[in-house]
């Protein structure tokens, strides 16, 4: 039995997932693990495209994109967000409250 055909099929339906897993990382919040997985199986796609033509490259390009655009944005917010309350003296207090 010959394995090439499936190789293909499962590296075109690699692709499709990347872009999928792409775009989903440009959802505020629950983006992030989604960028992470879309990366991952970019990864696992382009050391099979060293093998064989992948007709669905262009989706895993636009998927890496989404993904790399997704993670870094919300990696971002993320780290401002930290930073913020951390160097904030009133640890989120109002400066109105004069309680405990």
């Amino acid at each position: 039995m010959n394995n090439l055909p499936a190789a293909k099929i499962k590296m075109m339906k690699g692709s499709i997932r990347c872009l999928i897993f792409g775009l989903l990382a440009l959802l505020p919040v629950i983006g992030f693990p989604f960028g992470l997985a879309a990366l991952w199986i970019a990864g696992q796609v382009r050391v099979k495209e060293k093998q064989f033509w992948n007709p669905a490259g262009p989706y895993r390009v636009v998927g890496v994109l989404a993904a790399t655009t997704g993670t870094l944005l919300w990696f971002i917010v993320v780290v401002l967000i930290a930073y913020h309350s951390a160097s904030n003296p009133n640890h989120g207090r109002s400066d109105y409250y004069q309680g405990d």
